[in-house]
């Protein structure tokens, strides 16, 4: 049995795999939204912190909560996707892991740092699980439109208020139109962003 996906898989993932900004008119149920959490959650953080949370944004009431709170190029493509991930990060991720990282007392090692250092350990494992978040989805069918653009401050007073989870960014869920997809952009070379040492 080889350990490597086929090259249906890859195409899935990574080569045919593109940001959507035009979305069919397909629900997205939500039994495929907790699919997707349970196999995105397996992706790797320091010390197992899992930081990451999301609110998914379905609902027309949430939809017109968040309105206001996107830049103005981000507003259609948000209203027309079946579903909206809030991608967020808690900053006290720390108070789980005497659950999530039982071996040690992984807690002392986080507690007592500074704010700032807290958001930004939360801010690198949660995007590191939002990545995996995306691959999770796509393995699953749907398409993503990850973006940044919206005001995180008033996102998180609106969604997170009373938590310690700040929004990270955005990512748009459902079933991409793929007739409104420009030609794929292009990306650097190995040689242009590798080296071996």
């Amino acid at each position: 049995m080889s350990n490597m996906l086929d090259s249906e898989g890859l195409n899935l993932l990574f080569r045919q795999a593109r940001t959507h900004t035009h979305w069919l008119e397909k629900p997205v149920e939500n039994d495929l939204l907790r699919q997707v959490y349970d196999l995105a959650k397996f992706g790797p953080t320091s010390a197992n912190m899992c930081p990451m949370r999301v609110v998914f944004v379905k609902s027309k009431e949430g939809k017109e909560k968040l309105k206001p709170l996107l830049d103005p190029g981000n507003v259609d493509q948000t209203m027309l996707a079946p579903v909206t991930a809030i991608i967020g990060m808690d900053i006290r991720f720390y108070e789980e892991l005497p659950k999530l990282y039982p071996p040690a007392d992984a807690k002392a090692w986080f507690k007592d740092l500074p704010a700032n250092v807290l958001e930004y350990i939360a801010l690198r494992n949660g995007s590191l699980q939002g990545a995996y978040f995306m691959l999770a989805a796509r393995a699953l069918g749907l398409d993503c439109g990850p973006m940044s653009g919206f005001d995180n401050a008033k996102v998180d007073a609106a969604f997170f208020a009373g938590t310690t989870v700040k929004s990270n960014f955005l990512c748009n869920l459902g079933y991409g139109d793929a007739s409104k997809l420009h030609p794929r952009l292009p990306r650097l070379t190995f040689e242009e962003a590798c080296h071996l040492v």
